[in-house]
């Protein structure tokens, strides 16, 4: 009697966006056509995750002058454990509200972030099991017609392996990782270890009006910084990078 082959393993959840290019490729092509028309994306309604307390306790001091404490601004851990929306940047001014938007009141939870892949449900279950994903925080907005940017702040929870924000941000992920088609151009950012932000110089024609974009990845602790941003408009290095440095002086 054979013996019956064992079903094949999931693949690993690809680390590459799925949904969101495409609808805000779409969006794009729709301002330049109707103006104001605005997109939707179906959010699943999760609070997000409860922050912990950012008090400390007291600590008995030994005999003798000791260390002061670090306060909260020196003290990295009380900071990313706070809100973290906080360390987004802010919108610029005169920015206006995204033609879709990603996030619910700045929060992305888990179901929505794994949509970005390619494959969602083993996304899913990576994310929550191996990864340990913790939470998502987001800004975006639009500037003009088409110009639209939006910045994450992808947090992970520690673990005995380390983070996975390194592996988020780093090689092993294919978001940080550019066609092999030479339309594309990559630069480390500076502070950063093996920070990169690419432009792609070929534009997406799927929707009829080519789109063009750009992106950052770097990480800092448990912390991955991803940025996008879509232009109908090919989009110059220094926007991309001025998000990047900014974003990361913020961690």
């Amino acid at each position: 009697m054979e013996t019956p082959e064992a079903p094949p393993e999931a693949p690993p959840a690809t680390r590459r966006r799925r949904r969101t290019p495409a609808l805000i490729a779409g969006a794009a092509v729709l301002g330049v056509v109707a103006g104001g028309c605005v997109g939707y994306l179906v959010q699943a309604d999760r609070a997000p995750t409860a922050l912990p307390s950012l008090s400390q306790p007291s600590l008995a001091q030994a005999e003798g002058a000791g260390p002061e404490p670090l306060s909260a601004a020196q003290d990295r851990k009380v900071k990313t454990d706070g809100d973290l929306r906080k360390l987004l940047l802010r919108k610029p001014a005169g920015a206006r509200k995204p033609l879709i938007e990603v996030a619910n009141d700045g929060w992305m939870d888990l179901a929505a972030y794994a949509e970005e892949f390619q494959s969602p449900d083993n996304a899913f279950r990576r994310l929550a099991r191996e990864d340990e994903l913790r939470r998502v925080a987001v800004v975006d907005w639009r500037e003009g017609s088409t110009y639209t940017a939006e910045i994450r702040l992808v947090q992970y929870r520690e673990t005995e392996r380390g983070t996975q924000a390194a592996d988020d941000a780093g090689a092993g992920n294919d978001n940080a990782q550019p066609p092999d088609d030479h339309t594309t151009d990559a630069w480390p950012i500076p502070g950063t270890g093996d920070g990169m932000a690419y432009v792609h110089h070929k534009p997406d024609t799927t929707y009829g009006v080519g789109v063009y974009s750009a992106e950052a990845h770097a990480w800092r602790g448990d912390i991955a910084m991803e940025i996008w941003i879509y232009d109908t408009k090919p989009i110059p290095k220094a926007k991309v990078m001025d998000l990047a440095k900014r974003q990361m002086e913020q961690l």
